[in-house]
């Protein structure tokens, strides 16, 4: 049996990342947790932003932005960088963290995170508490450490984190099953395991 609620914005849990936009002295860092991917090709993806917020007018002016993914050594920085202004804060020297040239937007990545995604910004959508800023990804950097042997990104050797009811939970290598697997023929399956 289930209790019934009214509506309410609990899909969980949910990527949690830092975004950078603007360039010298506007650059500024946002934590969000509302974001995903949209499209395949072109790669799109979304964030959505309170129009209160500091980085709002930096990235709706620019056009730009960068998805930096949060490792569990980011946690303490992607949370404080969620809870102080960056109209009153400089968040990159506060959290120490390191602005990195971007190659094909002006804003710059987060050098710490393990995974940074520029994106162009190719339409808004106004929904009252927030707008989607839904974005094109034009590139894509990742740390040396999770690039395996084969030139694959390993994001399970990340140790990424997810934002759910109010906590942030790290995201361990314990797989349950992977793509197509409920209809795997049983010769396949003998393959997958043999390596």
């Amino acid at each position: 049996m289930k209790k019934s609620f009214g509506p309410g914005c609990v899909e969980s849990p949910l990527p949690v990342v830092m975004v950078s936009c603007g360039e010298g002295k506007e650059k500024n860092i946002i934590t969000i947790a509302w974001t995903g991917i949209v499209n395949s090709e072109p790669p799109m993806t979304y964030i959505s932003v309170r129009p209160e917020r500091h980085s709002y007018d930096i990235i709706k002016k620019s056009g730009e932005f960068v998805i930096n993914l949060v490792s569990e050594e980011l946690t303490r920085a992607c949370d404080w960088c969620g809870v102080k202004s960056g109209a009153k804060v400089d968040k990159w020297k506060e959290m120490k963290l390191t602005p990195e040239k971007a190659e094909k937007v002006k804003c710059p990545m987060i050098a710490e995170s393990p995974l940074n995604l520029e994106c162009k910004v190719v339409e808004t959508h106004d929904y009252g508490t927030h707008t989607m800023f839904v974005a094109e990804i034009v590139g894509m950097h990742a740390d040396e450490k999770i690039v395996d042997s084969k030139g694959r990104i390993a994001l399970d050797a990340a140790g990424l984190v997810a934002y759910c009811h109010g906590e942030y939970i790290p995201l361990r290598r314990r797989s349950v099953g992977g793509f197509g697997f409920s209809v795997m023929k049983k010769s396949t399956r003998r393959r997958k395991s043999k390596r």
